[in-house]
């Protein structure tokens, strides 16, 4: 994995102010004049009205924006510190597992000019034999699990040191899963010594510790729904998301507790959810649960009540991709009633769920990114599709989101209304 160009480098930005986001978009820039000047024979300039569009309205709805160019594409972006991600290639052959730090002038919130550091760096890096489909760290530690999709087993990482700079393969479990060809889900555990709760269907689903692999809790019920998403929302009660769109909710201190919550009236095939959890709350029931389908519909429900909607919504999305493998919904955990969307196409969308209602309705995103396509060699806008996105942990409106291009971006949106108030 490299950089494909040094932004420090290029010119500094002569407008003033988005320092960073320029720099990016003159790469942008160059990748597009050596485009124009391949089209000679007077073809469309649809492509380059698109991306002339798009420059001018980056320079307005961009703090910062950054990239970096993997080798292969990752489906990962893991948070190891504030500063630093995890991401790992899915392919077939070997792949690279690398610890990045991101360019130290998005943290210059003053005197941006005067920081030089504007590029990811690699601070550690290993190779994996395999593809990596589910990656997670484990908090407190340098440790991370992985995935590669297509069998029980969970690797173990160490990502090193200040005394080493190689992220190493420090074991294996070995798990049995009645779905084993479907790879499992994985989410850490919040408290005592380190340990993941994972599954491949709802049945299945196992906190193991990682020390000695020992089980400390399984479900124990006969419940065949795969799993598409698993996430703690205290230190005992889980929340899992079947395919189907079911939820079931569980406590690892009572084996036989397990509530189940179907959707009334869902559409699409698949589905997936994200999870606002509040850590410094004892209460679970405050944790807002969103449910994306494949259908592109969105419900957002509570733990109190997972039957009835709070509010839900049709997306603005017009699917570029027949698959459901990318699909990912987000929350925002340093804004108000702010989700995230990916999977579709080539852009992540961010949308504010204050203003939906129970009714099943359209609504329009309140920003969009499109830098994924602007950054693909081509310019091919109906190919490009993002594998996945996280927001920042404290860092309001900073995202980072990575496309089947091998681009990785970070980048800081600026949300109109209230910057024009």
């Amino acid at each position: 994995m490299h950089i494909t160009e040094s932004c420090s480098d290029l010119h500094s930005n002569p407008l003033g102010g988005n320092t960073a986001a320029y720099l990016l978009q003159i790469k942008y820039r160059r990748r597009y004049r050596s485009c124009s000047a391949a089209d000679e024979m007077g073809e469309s300039s649809s492509v380059e009205n698109e991306f002339d569009d798009w420059f001018i309205e980056s320079l307005k709805i961009y703090n910062n924006i950054h990239e970096y160019q993997l080798e292969h594409p990752t489906r990962v972006i893991e948070w190891t510190s504030e500063k630093t991600i995890c991401v790992a290639g899915y392919s077939s052959d070997k792949n690279e597992i690398l610890e990045l730090l991101l360019p130290l002038k998005l943290f210059a919130d003053e005197n941006q000019g005067l920081c030089a550091e504007r590029d990811f760096k690699v601070v550690h890096g290993g190779f994996s034999d395999g593809s990596i489909h589910c990656l997670k760290h484990i908090p407190g530690t340098r440790c991370v699990v992985t995935n590669d999709g297509f069998n029980s087993n969970l690797q173990v990482w160490d990502l090193g040191g200040d005394d080493c700079d190689v992220i190493k393969r420090t074991g294996v479990l070995q798990l049995k899963s009645a779905s084993s060809d479907k790879g499992v889900k994985i989410t850490p555990g919040l408290t005592g010594g380190p340990c993941v709760l994972h599954g491949s269907q709802i049945s299945d689903i196992q906190l193991t510790e990682l020390t000695s692999g020992k089980p400390l809790y399984s479900l124990g019920k006969d419940i065949p729904d795969l799993l598409s998403s698993l996430q703690f929302v205290s230190g005992s009660v889980f929340v899992a998301c079947a395919c189907n769109g079911d939820l079931y909710v569980g406590d690892t201190r009572k084996p036989s507790a397990l509530q189940n919550n179907p959707p009334g009236g869902r559409e699409g095939a698949h589905w997936c959810m994200g999870v606002k959890t509040d850590l410094s709350s004892s209460d679970p029931s405050s944790c807002s649960v969103a449910r994306l389908s494949s259908s592109c519909q969105v419900v957002v429900s509570d733990l109190r009540d997972l039957r009835a909607p709070l509010c839900q919504a049709q997306l603005h999305v017009q699917r570029k991709t027949t698959g459901d493998d990318f699909m990912k919904v987000t929350w925002a955990p340093a804004l108000d009633n702010c989700l995230a969307v990916s999977g579709f196409d080539g852009m992540v969308q961010i949308y504010d769920t204050a203003s939906w209602r129970p009714e099943l309705m359209e609504f329009q995103p309140l920003f969009i990114h499109r830098g994924h396509m602007m950054s693909d060699d081509q310019f091919d806008t109906s190919s490009a599709v993002v594998t996945t996105h996280v927001w920042h942990p404290s860092r309001p409106r900073t995202v980072l989101s990575a496309a089947v291009d091998g681009s990785v971006h970070v980048w800081d949106w600026v949300d109109k209304a209230t910057a024009s108030c």
